[in-house]
């Protein structure tokens, strides 16, 4: 049994049967701004990234931080307030 392959024309990727010339208003990019809304991708340089193993070490380490900011900002009150 033999099998039509798809010609490659140069850059052309695209299989015969898609035909754009039917696409109302093709836009680049459509939908990023609602995919990138519903993500939080947050990009490590290489040496943070040595120190942590695994997401969750980093998500620990970040809620640890966190909780030692609230716990400051509690004891100490709030800055240029003198209590009577």
């Amino acid at each position: 049994m033999t099998t039509k392959k798809a010609r490659s024309n140069g850059d052309d990727d695209l299989r015969r049967e898609y035909d754009l010339s039917k696409l109302a208003h093709p836009v680049r990019g459509k939908y990023q701004e609602r995919a990138m809304a519903d993500s939080n991708l947050v990009l490590l340089d290489p040496d943070v990234a040595q120190a942590f193993p695994n997401v969750e070490a980093i998500n620990d380490a970040l809620r640890m931080l966190v909780n030692v900011a609230r716990t400051t900002v509690r004891t100490t009150g709030r800055p240029g307030r003198r209590s009577a």
